[in-house]
């Protein structure tokens, strides 16, 4: 009974953290874009610009170091001791989720204009690229395993995969680009027909922490995969697709995954039914130090 009690505490637990992370990430669609009776980057002027200035900053701030301290492995092994291990990627994206609600409701405007548009189509095409945007941001996590990376497989929602050893795998976009998810919140951030300089500042604040993300995420990988990851980094673009040069390396995605495939290769280098392991996410419970910004 203690096992069973413990189990659907996990589940419970964990199904509220994914709800939280579904519910920040809806409101941060309707943030960007200014609309919805919820705060938006725009909504909220009511502080003097300084201070503005100083709040949003330090709103950046505090969801920078919530994501770099909680991806540390020795955070991860400290919590792990408060905690059961099959609820701590749950508690991450738990933590991320209030740390975007935070952010998304305290943001202050900054409502002078950078740039507006308004004639059509423009505007409209405007728009699409944004929900492009998000829309390749929210289809990179379920190329890597949606369920696992937002903790609903460890805690029990969906059967364990079986284990495998750490490879690179060019599975849909990240046969395109080595990061399609940084890409996607990318262009979700700057995207807009009317940037203020609220937004702007947002825009450049959440780019330059996928920047040094992406780095710090690169070095790690570097480390764990050696030449194999090198290869990769060689033949795909980090987050720009060269579609010109593509051609070469999708003739490579449906090799096994020990010389660039789109699957997991077990020792002798056959398939198995492993959950896909991508460039950017390899193993949960030991992803490098510095997590992505916006990736929970």
């Amino acid at each position: 009974m203690p096992t069973f009690l413990s189990s659907l505490a996990a589940r419970l637990y964990s199904g509220c953290a994914y709800a939280a992370f579904v519910a920040a990430s809806c409101w941060g669609v309707l943030f960007l874009a200014d609309l919805g009776p919820l705060p938006t980057v725009d909504s909220n002027d009511s502080v003097p610009t300084g201070w503005a200035v100083v709040i949003d900053l330090a709103l950046l701030l505090v969801f920078a170091v919530q994501h770099t301290v909680m991806a540390r492995d020795g955070f991860k092994q400290w919590l792990t001791r408060t905690v059961p291990s099959e609820v701590e990627r749950s508690t991450f994206v738990l933590a991320a989720s209030l740390a975007m609600a935070l952010m998304f409701w305290q943001w202050q405007a900054l409502p002078a204009s950078v740039w507006e548009l308004h004639t059509q189509p423009w505007v409209f095409l405007v728009w699409v690229v944004y929900g492009v945007g998000w829309m390749i941001a929210i289809a990179a996590t379920y190329m890597i395993d949606h369920w696992d990376f937002l903790g609903l497989r460890q805690a029990g929602w969906l059967p364990a995969r079986p284990s495998s050893s750490d490879t690179v795998s060019r599975r849909w976009l990240y046969a395109w680009v080595r990061h399609p998810m940084m890409l996607g919140l990318l262009i979700a951030f700057w995207a807009t027909p009317s940037m203020t300089v609220g937004h702007l500042l947002f825009a450049i604040g959440a780019s330059g922490y996928v920047a040094i993300g992406v780095r710090f995420e690169e070095r790690g990988l570097r480390r764990r995969l050696g030449e194999e990851y090198d290869d990769y980094a060689r033949s795909v673009p980090q987050l720009l697709p060269n579609f010109r040069g593509h051609s070469g390396s999708r003739q490579t995605s449906d090799l096994t995954a020990g010389s660039g495939g789109t699957g997991i290769s077990g020792p002798e280098g056959n398939r198995c039914d492993a959950a896909p392991r991508t460039a950017l996410h390899i193993d949960l419970s030991r992803s490098p130090r510095f997590s992505p910004p916006f990736s929970s």
